[in-house]
């Protein structure tokens, strides 16, 4: 039976570049030198460190940019509170989400069921599988989906005939 996954997953390649493109621009910005910014990746979370509020604001919105660009949606990013130390200093962590979290896969599977297209969704994990006997019906599936607002954004991957 014709099937396919509907996912929400960030390029890991692409995060890398964006990091990359980001510290390469916090080094050479006039606005940085000497401030002891810093911006360090592990996984899917970024760990912003700043001297002061204002230069944390202009962090965070230096890294989102460079994420926005490199096509990452920001609807699978997480920009967390700055936390201030009583000196004065700012930290603060970006994560990006992957992965359909249990409520929003719950939701799209709905969905699809109200759409009256013979077809079942089945929640796998942080993946929603989608089948159904006609091609067409998956089309329209995921014309659907994508014309409704979701709380991630999503893709479709591993279309099988």
């Amino acid at each position: 039976m014709p099937s396919f996954d509907i996912v929400s997953q960030v390029n890991p390649m692409e995060i890398d570049n964006a990091f990359s493109q980001a510290k390469k621009e916090l080094a050479t910005r006039f606005d940085f030198k000497d401030s002891g910014a810093e911006i360090v990746l592990e996984k899917n979370e970024f760990k912003l460190r700043a001297g002061d509020a204002f230069k944390m604001q202009q962090l965070t919105e230096l890294l989102v940019g460079k994420l926005a660009k490199r096509g990452i949606s920001l609807k699978n990013v997480d920009t967390g509170s700055a936390e201030l130390s009583p000196l004065g200093h700012a930290r603060q962590v970006v994560k990006i989400k992957q992965g359909i979290d249990g409520p929003t896969a719950k939701q799209i599977s709905q969905f699809i069921r109200q759409t009256g297209l013979k077809v079942t969704a089945a929640i796998q994990g942080e993946e929603v599988r989608v089948t159904g006997k006609s091609r067409d019906d998956l089309q329209s599936v995921i014309a659907a989906v994508r014309q409704e607002e979701w709380a991630v954004a999503l893709n479709f991957v591993n279309f099988r005939d």
